[in-house]
């Protein structure tokens, strides 16, 4: 895919961006009547199936579809053209089956591996279609296949389940229909996302019989390759309900976290996202392979030239030759045209052999032989997956050996995706890890019941210091992390199980949970810590969300003595500028980080202030009137947070490290020596991908990091100051680009922009265009919704402009000026960054990824690998000219559409630097050794025409033509092609310089190809004329000057000839160096005996003529003399002269050595390149997802607690009908269940219950994208500033204690601890999500607890406005009572009641023969908890 096409499909998404696609939920025949062109006249279905298939072949089209493929190979026509004129008796010289049947070989053999490979293809698809789904089918959930969905299908998804198409999200069992996935099979990324239903469905579709009748319709845009983007809505009953991409399931993505959820089949099969981005097919062809094409033309277009000029020979000499030879006119009867026609054939096909069949049929087993060294190598194979390397195709081998570019993926192919907590700095004090000996034997932090035992890092002086509980600043680091985050808990099997947005955040809770510091448990306005025991229960009043262009995340809690704290971590560039003083503590936190950046860790910095009440207060009324803003809310809650977040203490900084797959920075630093250029292209963020790069040691301190601003100055300056910026190639000139060590870091956006500039920007992309760092984004919309102009796309619409003007000034048409400048543009950026020793693509999506690779080998036409573990890779590996696949836990779509399977990716050092530079070199050598020996061989046709007349006679006898590149020179060939090593495979580790060779193609080129061409020619002189003058004017039984005699002399010169050379070359002798030697002469001897038998004579004297010349010639010793000349005249010289090569070779090495050692000159960087630089390199990466504050704040994502909900999408078995919630009865055995602590909670003190009156939310708790809110639920949040939670004391006991006795009956976590159960089934506001309203509740009862709620609610507005009336009379209170019409948004129900239990039918195959469980067996840890 070129850039051309990319601008194409990227044109064409933008108009399949019309909301014309239409989906009615439950009617298949809706979508059956829509018809769209496929060809001529033929019609298709517009809706396509789910069923995929990725193979090339089907049953029908393989023998055709590959013969054409295979005789794109010029080699196959060519030999399809000798066989049909070898057909022809005038004009043939050997049966035609002769060469017929190594054809028919050579195709079975290509033919066999292709359909190898694509059974495994239809073997992958079948497994694919065939998992098993549950679809609405009626009244019920039955269990059908993957390729059984239709668009428009109500499909049931459990926890761990795969989607199988892109669906639109209906109704979950999470608090408000969330639903958590993860995407690591799509972007790599195993953080969990959520997704959310519409509002609609969530209260609407409450069960399945709801379901059934569900007949909303969804009109959206076409099907397109935008993963991230989708704009549609919802028509059901009448009124229109918008949709986004936070509403849609993608095909590949995994239900984590979520019990059961429904969705619409939005698109499927081919149409999903993950499919539009997967590519072709492309069939991958080596440069050699390319190389032989044109070199065979080169070939046949020369014998054509020779036999027109023999034809011309025969043509001026035939009568002459008539005449001197009488007895021989009666074969020459026919006319002179005729007899010439036919002479020019019978030389074409007599020279044929000068390019060999024999020679492809062999590369075949030698691609073969390699790949297999591939599999076999132990050095790749990796034991905890029991996974070898494997090469899925074996044409690629020798490409291995010239790769220039490798663009790899970033997460789980370089990294682990793991994050350890590695050290930390507390107060100016670094602690890391203790060197001893006993860590990892003895668990250190036994004394801590709460302790997990997973956390490797261990520093024995800190984990005094935390438990002498005397150091305030320890006290406050453990705290802030314990508080601090937007981690969710739970409990199964009696322990915390953390649900984490980031494996960032995960590693530090779980840091501070083993150091005593336990979150334990957060309801909408609390969360609840175990602090060295102590249970203390902190009241949020504010939460404030992290984003990319903040870089830090607030919370302010009101701790259990009444004082108000903000805590605050984030990025060391932003929290530094908001620290109160800075002095000894703060510049040893600094010197830290510069080591932690040093050691690539990842690092946030923490931070801490006490606020005052009355500053509180005020804060918090500016908060409020920001909050319930119309415009520009999220700009000025942004202003509020950073009032807040000023004059700040500091507390110390974390450091993480994520974890890279074992070797990775010892690869990349050895593939960068063989001058093989690493490009990372991931979806992930640039900070993260940027802290990877020097992790990988990819990018270095030294290097001068190129972002897009600095990109797009200084093509824009080229422009402006030189007329012509690249050269006639289009590349850029040395002097624009001094020799100083560049890296690059883009994103993609900037890659569309580069790409479309130059035709107008599509409407679709301008949306997406990355802010600006210093402009502001309100949370809840994309970069591209933003306004204002984009300070970025100025400068590149400015280069694009004088760039076109300066094109159009020379003398270009004004039609083509356009493409011409587009191209130019486009190479001037190639070659700008093949120039860096480091390219990292952030935010790339999988087409953008292939469009890198493509615009490389456009302009560079260099050997690109890419390698990848995700289906997101997919596109990229299939567009490079090698893809690897990785074989990690991202699924297998990578590993099926490679063409090499590694387990790591350390393995490809091996891979490239041995088995890629060996395969390399053997099929080099092999090349060029089978040229010169066909050469040596049989060009002796051409000099011996001279001497026979022109009469196409053959020299040799036809069996020698025949078996001589079968027999005679064929195992010495073979080992040099499957055994051959110049160096050892520890060697070509130690010395990767050693690689650059085959990216030069050294090895193989036309210049090798002439001087092989020319090596056999001399060769074939040497045999022929020495032979011949040397058996000038004899006579008798000694003399070879007959015919018979003279052929069996040159053919014995030529085939020791050539044998002596392949002994001269071969670098690597065992054994079977001496046996393929010894049997190749073996055969000739064997067969010449055979073939010159007087039995065979006798049985065709014409095919076997030969009889006893072997015999009669080398029982001479003046023969044998004649033969011993020839092989030492073609051995010696050419000896001699790579003797003197070598010596040469070396002494320009040693001269080149000293140059480049005296002359050691730094080019200043130029003035544009020059960038204000740091003391220091900040190492902040974090990778958390915005959006998490809110869902908090706002109730959604918290967990119902007892008694509050019974959830439809639970695994308990219910009947068809729909079950009221009332009706559910916990089990003995979830009543019985204990909780993790083994004790009743002791309420807090100071907090009031009250079944009718509410206790509300502080003002403050909400987070930073409230533009979501109902100003109803922002006033709703605030709270009485006075009342404040205070500590529980809980015994924390060394581990040896046992437990306290388990409690029958305990208060259960995560629900609040500030309520009973009771109480929650009637406090609706305090709900982190009200359940389902039951269908057998009146509407009277619903009514009177709104009026409830209401008049708590308006009491207590009252009290809040006297309360600040009484602070400050000037300032009126700005909060009014709500009216009583309008429903509260924190009141809404959550869905449905329980599933429908499958019946016997609707059972997987496997299960059919287990009946359902009971209802207290079947039900889900969470339905257990609540019960």
């Amino acid at each position: 895919m070129d850039s051309l096409n990319y601008r194409e499909d990227l044109e064409e998404e933008e108009k399949n961006s019309a909301f014309t696609w239409e989906v009615k939920a439950n009617s298949r025949p809706y979508h059956w009547q829509f018809q769209e062109k496929a060809f001529l006249c033929f019609q298709k279905h517009k809706y396509k199936s789910n069923a995929i298939r990725t193979a090339k072949y089907s049953v029908l089209s393989f023998l055709p579809l590959n013969l054409y493929e295979q005789f794109h190979h010029t080699s196959n026509l060519y030999f399809l053209l000798i066989i049909i004129l070898q057909t022809i008796p005038e004009i043939s010289t050997l049966p035609w089956f002769t060469l017929f049947a190594p054809l028919v070989c050579l195709l079975g053999i290509r033919a066999s591996r292709d359909l190898v490979d694509d059974i495994r293809r239809h073997r992958s698809d079948k497994a694919i279609n065939n998992r098993p789904c549950q679809i609405l089918w009626g009244r019920s959930f039955l269990w059908k296949k993957w390729r059984d969905l239709c668009v428009g299908d109500v499909v049931c998804l459990r926890k761990d389940s795969i989607v199988p198409a892109d669906l639109l999200l209906l109704a979950s069992s999470e608090p408000s229909s969330l639903c958590y996935v993860e995407t690591a099979d799509i972007d790599g990324e195993t953080n969990l996302k959520f997704r959310q239903a519409p509002t609609i469905t969530h209260h609407e579709l409450t069960n399945i019989k709801k379901m059934a009748r569900f007949q909303g319709k969804v009109v959206c845009e076409e099907p397109n390759s935008r993963m991230h983007h989708f704009v549609g809505c919802l028509e059901w009953e009448g009124k229109k309900y918008p949709l986004d991409s936070g509403n849609i399931l993608l095909r590949g993505c995994k239900i984590r976290n979520t019990d059961t959820c429904y969705g619409l089949v939005i698109y499927a099969g081919f149409d999903t996202k993950i499919m539009k981005n997967c590519g072709k097919i492309h069939l991958k062809r080596t440069k050699l392979d390319y190389m032989m094409n044109k070199l065979i033309v080169i070939v046949f277009l020369a014998l054509v030239a020779i036999s027109l000029g023999l034809t011309l020979g025969f043509r001026f000499m035939v009568q002459e030759f008539k005449d001197t030879h009488f007895y021989v006119s009666a074969k020459f009867s026919r006319a002179l045209a005729t007899e010439s026609f036919f002479t020019f054939w019978g030389f074409l096909i007599l020279l044929s052999v000068m390019v060999p069949m024999a020679m492809f049929v062999l590369a075949e087993f030698i691609y073969m032989g390699n790949s297999a060294f591939i599999g076999w190598d132990l050095q790749m194979y990796h034991e905890p997956q029991d996974l070898p390397a494997k090469a899925r195709s074996t044409s690629l081998n020798d490409e291995l050996g010239q790769v220039e570019y490798v663009f790899s993926d970033k997460t789980g192919t370089l990294t682990q995706n793991i994050m350890t907590f590695k050290t930390c700095c507390i107060d100016g004090l670094v602690y890391g890890p203790d060197n001893d000996d006993t860590i990892g034997k003895v668990n250190p932090y036994l004394w801590n019941e709460f302790s997990d035992g997973k956390l490797l890092f261990h520093n024995a002086q800190l984990l005094q210091a935390v438990r002498d509980n005397k150091n305030h600043m320890v006290q406050e680091f453990w705290r802030l992390l314990a508080l601090c985050h937007t981690v969710m808990v739970q409990e199964e099997d009696n322990q915390l199980l953390y649900e984490a947005a980031s494996p960032d955040e995960e590693a530090l809770v779980t840091a501070a949970r083993n150091f005593g510091y336990v979150f334990l448990a957060r309801t909408q306005d609390t969360i609840t810590v175990v602090e060295l025991g102590q249970e203390r229960v902190y009241q949020v009043l504010a939460m404030m969300d992290f984003n990319s262009v903040r870089k830090r995340m607030s919370v302010l809690v009101r701790t259990p003595e009444g004082s108000i704290c903000l805590y605050t971590k984030g990025a060391d560039t932003v929290i530094f500028e908001r620290l109160r003083e800075k002095g000894a503590v703060e510049m040893a936190t600094e010197e830290a980080l510069a080591a932690f950046a040093e050691q690539t860790l990842r690092t946030l910095c923490l931070a801490y202030k006490e606020v005052d009440e009355a500053t509180f207060e005020q804060w918090s009324q500016r908060h409020h009137e920001a909050s319930i803003l119309l415009q520009n809310r999220a700009q000025a809650l942004h202003q509020v947070y950073e009032e807040m977040e000023q004059n700040l203490k500091l507390l110390g900084a974390t450091a993480i490290e994520d974890r890279l797959q074992d070797g990775v920075p010892d690869t990349i630093k050895c593939l960068k020596k063989g001058n093989i250029k690493v490009w990372v292209l991931t979806g992930d963020k640039q900070e993260t991908a940027v802290n990877i790069g020097f992790a990988c040691q990819l990018l270095s301190e030294d290097m001068l990091i190129l972002e897009e601003k600095e990109i797009v100055r200084m093509l824009e300056t080229y422009w402006e100051t030189n007329n012509n910026l690249t050269d006639r190639k289009g590349r850029l000139p040395s002097r624009v680009l001094p020799q100083i060590k560049m890296a690059m870091v883009i994103n993609g956006d900037f890659l569309d922009h580069l790409v479309l500039s130059q035709r107008g920007e599509p409407p679709a992309l301008a949306r997406h265009v990355r802010m600006d760092e210093d402009a502001w984004v309100e949370p809840g919309q994309s970069a591209g919704q933003s306004l204002g102009p984009r300070p970025l796309l100025q400068q590149l619409s400015r280069a694009w402009h004088t760039l076109e003007g300066q094109v159009r000034g020379t003398r270009l048409a004004r039609g083509s000026s356009r493409e011409s400048s587009a191209a130019r543009w486009e190479r001037a950026f190639v070659d700008l960054a093949c120039r860096c020793q480091a390219v990292i693509c952030c935010r790339v999506t999988p087409k953008q990824k292939a469009l890198i690779v493509s615009l490389v080998k456009k302009h560079q036409r260099a050997v690109t690998l890419a390698i990848g573990d995700g289906a997101n890779d997919v596109n990229m590996i299939k567009s490079a000219d090698i893809g690897v696949g990785l074989a990690g836990q991202e699924g297998m779509q990578a590993v099926q559409n490679s063409d090499y399977v590694l387990a790591q990716f350390a393995f490809l050092r091996r891979l490239l630097l041995v088995h890629g530079r060996w395969s390399y070199m053997r099929v080099c050598k092999f090349l060029r050794y089978f040229f010169y020996k066909t050469l040596a061989c049989m060009s002796v046709q051409i000099w011996f025409a001279f001497y026979s007349g022109f009469t196409a006679q053959p020299l040799y006898e036809a069996w020698f033509l025949a078996l001589f590149n079968l027999l005679y020179a064929t195992l010495p060939v073979l080992y040099i092609g499957l055994f051959e090593q110049d160096v050892s495979a520890e060697k070509s580790l130690e010395l990767p310089e050693l690689y650059v060779a085959g990216q030069k193609d050294e090895l193989f080129n036309y210049g090798v190809f002439f001087q092989a061409i020319v090596h056999g020619t001399a060769t074939s002189l040497v045999n022929f004329f020495a032979s011949l003058w040397i058996s000038r004017d004899t006579a008798g039984p000694h003399s070879f000057s007959d015919h018979q005699s003279f052929a069996v002399v040159v053919a014995l010169s030529s085939l020791l000839s050539v044998t002596v050379e392949v002994i001269l070359i071969i670098q690597y002798w065992t054994i079977l160096t001496v046996l393929s030697i010894a049997f190749s002469l073996i055969f000739y001897i064997c067969m010449t005996s055979a073939t010159q038998s007087w039995w065979l004579f006798q049985t065709s004297p014409k095919t076997f003529s030969f009889l006893y010349a072997d015999r009669n010639v080398l029982t001479e010793p003046s023969v044998l003399l004649v033969i011993l000349l020839n092989v030492s005249i073609n051995t010696l010289p050419v000896l001699a002269l790579r003797v003197i090569r070598q010596l040469t070779k070396k002494q320009r090495v040693v001269k080149k050595e000293e140059v480049s050692s005296e002359e050691g000159v730094t080019v200043e960087p130029m003035p544009h390149l020059q960038r204000e630089a740091r003391a220091r390199r900040s190492s902040y990466a974090f990778s958390h997802r915005e959006g998490y504050a809110n869902l908090i704040t706002q109730g959604t994502i918290l967990r119902k607690p007892q008694g509050a909900t019974s959830e439809m999408l639970a695994d308990a078995s219910t009947s068809d009908e729909e079950v009221p919630v009332a009706l559910h009865v916990p089990s003995r055995h979830s009543r019985r269940m204990s909780s993790f602590l083994g004790r009743k909670r002791h309420h807090p003190l100071n907090k009031v219950y009250s079944r009718d009156t509410p206790q509300p939310t502080p003002p403050g708790s909400v987070s930073l994208t409230e533009a979501e809110q109902n100003p109803l639920d922002l006033e709703n949040q605030s709270c009485h500033p006075e009342k404040a939670p205070t500590a529980t004391s809980l015994p924390f006991e060394p581990s040896q204690e046992s437990l306290p006795a388990m409690q029958e009956e305990p208060e259960q976590r995560p629900p609040s601890p500030k309520r009973s159960p009771k109480v929650s089934q009637t406090s609706l506001p305090l709900s982190p999500a009200s359940p389902l309203e039951n269908e057998t509740e009146s509407q009277e009862e619903r009514i009177s607890l709104w009026r409830s709620w209401t008049t708590s609610w308006n009491y207590w507005v009252h009290n809040w406005q006297k309360e600040s009336l009484s602070e400050d009379k000037t300032q009126p209170s700005s909060v009014e009572s709500p009216p009583v019409e309008e429903s509260p948004t924190n009141g809404q129900p959550s869905p449905v009641g329980q599933p429908l239990a499958p019946t016997e039918d609707q059972f997987p195959p496997e299960q059919k023969e287990q009946p359902p469980s009971p209802p207290e067996e079947q039900s889900s840890p969470q339905a257990r908890k609540s019960q």
